[in-house]
């Protein structure tokens, strides 16, 4: 079923607009007493999902006891600061962290056959399918999963049921889904709603999640002509019809389609969302496939202080380092902590230049020694921001006083740089 469906590359939804569509999805669902909410955590900040879990909370509380469940696969908890910022005016207490290792259910799993079908016989093992125990044991008459769609490196476009099966799903479906999104190739998936790893996901849905009173509230932000964030698109359903029609918003809002390759981009991370480069790297993944041969790519990151969100994680990442594909698979194959890490491994994948350009990092709290271990080239950040100040940069193509030409991104979160020619083949 699908409540509603607005947007266009034209439009921009208001909170009054908002709660009005939320409030006919809730009548359309009748009477509720229990409701777990599921939206993203902070390094989703701008997907407006935030502000939608107060008004839905803020409607609910009155008749309905409600929790909420940040879907954080393998990310930090939020701290209670970081709550308030993302969800300002709920009480804390109503917000549940998620193990991504151990407060887990088993709803099944997905065939090897099936995986080898769709990774086009690239991988073909199983994919266990598990939940957070609280989706499947707090006898919800809803449950309502929030987030944005936006290009991925993963699934192709963020949200929808990923956000249920990896953001509060388990340590196997994490590590196996991104390995088969990097081994099968994000430039061939991002910005696309058929994807191998959206048919895994499907899949779950189909066959694991059908005694699930899941609902899917998704968003479509994008800048506007004066550069502000908004809403292009609100839509929602019980199916894939709302991510399908949203998808397709998120496609023609989201991707910026070029006609030549950018020979020098500079990226700068918000130090309020990019503290690690396992989330900072989105500044790889979501310019690689417009990134000239022998170009540069500079990423200003202030806030960046680690490399994994997760211990085990950052350990890994400093081990192995961002190689590119023959050589992280290499490790894979030689190396028992890693292969027992997939999602690890995937993102050196996704993480690398594979050796076409140079990736200068500039981070405000990793030292010279630690950024070039991994494989990345180092600035000092200071001098760097002085060079290429975010203040005085647009979005897109500048010419410095100095005469060279950049391509700035304030924010790669927000979407996919591609060439025209080859995301159109």
């Amino acid at each position: 079923m699908q409540y509603f469906a607005e947007g266009s590359p034209t439009t921009v939804i208001s909170d009054t607009q908002a709660a009005e569509l939320l409030g006919r999805m809730l009548d359309e669902l009748g009477p509720l007493r229990r409701v777990l909410i599921l939206p993203p955590d902070l390094t989703r900040l701008h997907s407006w999902a935030g502000e939608i879990t107060v008004m839905l909370y803020k409607r609910l509380k009155a008749s309905a006891h409600v929790e909420i469940l940040p879907t954080l696969g393998t990310h930090e908890p939020m701290t209670t600061d970081e709550l308030g910022t993302m969800f300002p005016g709920l009480p804390p207490e109503v917000f549940r962290p998620h193990n991504w290792r151990r407060d887990l259910v088993r709803l099944g799993e997905v065939p090897g056959e099936f995986v080898h079908e769709v990774s086009e016989g690239k991988l073909d093992y199983s994919i266990a399918c598990e939940v957070n125990k609280l989706v499947v044991e707090g006898e919800w008459d809803r449950i309502i999963s929030v987030g944005q769609l936006v290009p991925h490196e993963v699934s192709g476009i963020a949200n929808y049921n990923k956000n249920v099966f990896i953001g509060a799903g388990g340590a196997d479906a994490i590590n196996k889904t991104h390995f088969l999104g990097a081994v099968y190739g994000m430039e061939r998936m991002m910005g696309r709603a058929d994807t191998p790893v959206r048919k895994v996901l499907d899949y779950m849905t189909a066959n694991f999640a059908q005694d699930l009173p899941l609902s899917y509230i998704l968003t479509v932000r994008a800048l506007d002509e004066s550069g502000a964030l908004v809403t292009r698109g609100l839509y929602a359903g019980d199916d894939d019809a709302c991510f399908l029609q949203g998808a397709e918003l998120c496609r023609r809002v989201n991707v910026d389609l070029l006609d030549e390759p950018i020979e020098k981009a500079v990226v700068y991370l918000d130090p309020a969302e990019f503290k690690s480069t396992w989330l900072g790297n989105k500044a790889i993944y979501r310019t690689r496939t417009a990134m000239a041969d022998g170009g540069e790519l500079v990423i200003l990151a202030p806030g960046v202080k680690r490399f994994g969100e997760d211990a085990e994680v950052d350990r890994l990442i400093r081990a192995y380092g961002y190689r590119g594909t023959p050589a992280t698979l290499h490790a894979v194959e030689k190396h028992a902590d890693l292969a027992a890490n997939l999602s690890a491994a995937a993102h050196l994948i996704h993480g690398s230049s594979e050796g076409r350009f140079a990736i200068t990092y500039c981070p405000g709290q990793l030292t010279r020694n630690e950024v070039e271990g991994v494989g990345f080239r180092h600035a000092d950040l200071d001098e760097m921001m002085r060079t290429y100040d975010p203040a005085k940069l647009a979005d897109g193509t500048n010419t410095l006083p100095t005469g060279e030409r950049i391509f700035y991104i304030s924010n790669p979160g927000l979407g996919l740089w591609a060439l025209r020619s080859q995301f159109e083949e």
